[in-house]
């Protein structure tokens, strides 16, 4: 089957450089619509067999647009939703950044390191797989679309590709309604085929400004 993760478009929290997580978190900003607007025309005729999103606002408005125009009901998923900044919610401070995306990045070498007050590796990579694993269950031989977050799907799309790794994902940014694309299923694995860098409308549609912290590390200039 085919995978399409798309993050959501943007919120205030990704203008303000925050990290939020908690469920449902605010809808989106007159900028993340415009994102989410953008996504049925870029998809093309791409054929999409369902849509999934998380239990978070954000994700429900960003698939509304691509929803409308496929007919198609998005169905909740539970398992897809942000990793849990514990302790470090709304906080937008470098030293809160550091230990989130850091002790993200540290799983690939110990899945037992926790964000304080929050998941650690077992937890997110267990409740996640365990979700993409109802959907290809669900749809074999589908193209799926699955509306996520960006640090959840740079982690377990990482996790899970058996082409790419976590230096890749420290390296590629996922903009808002960047799209990440797998193939494969739960028993033969997931290669990952295609990972934007800016949104699906394409780079008119970014925004430069917002600290967005997972979106990645953008480079200086």
């Amino acid at each position: 089957m085919r995978l399409l993760l798309i993050r959501h478009g943007q919120t205030i929290d990704n203008v303000n450089g925050a990290l939020g997580t908690a469920i449902p978190g605010p809808g989106l900003t007159p900028l993340g619509k415009r994102q989410a607007a953008a996504i049925p025309d870029s998809l093309g005729s791409i054929p999409i067999d369902a849509i999934y999103v998380s239990t978070m606002q954000r994700t429900h408005e960003t698939a509304a647009p691509l929803a409308l125009a496929r007919g198609l009901v998005p169905v909740v998923l539970d398992g897809i939703h942000e990793i849990d900044a514990g302790d470090l919610e709304q906080r937008s401070d470098e030293e809160a950044i550091r230990t989130y995306m850091g002790t993200i990045f540290s799983w690939w070498g110990d899945f037992d390191a926790r964000i304080p007050g929050g998941e650690d590796g077992n937890e997110f990579y267990a409740r996640y797989t365990a979700a993409i694993e109802q959907v290809a269950t669900a749809h074999p031989k589908g193209t799926i679309a699955v509306v996520s977050h960006g640090a959840a799907i740079r982690t377990w799309a990482s996790y899970a590709s058996q082409n790419i790794d976590a230096e890749f994902s420290r390296t590629h940014l996922l903009e808002n309604t960047a799209v990440v694309v797998l193939e494969g299923s739960a028993v033969e694995g997931w290669v990952t085929t295609y990972w934007a860098d800016e949104p699906i409308g394409g780079a008119s549609l970014e925004d430069a400004s917002a600290p967005d912290p997972t979106a990645g590390v953008r480079p200086a200039g």
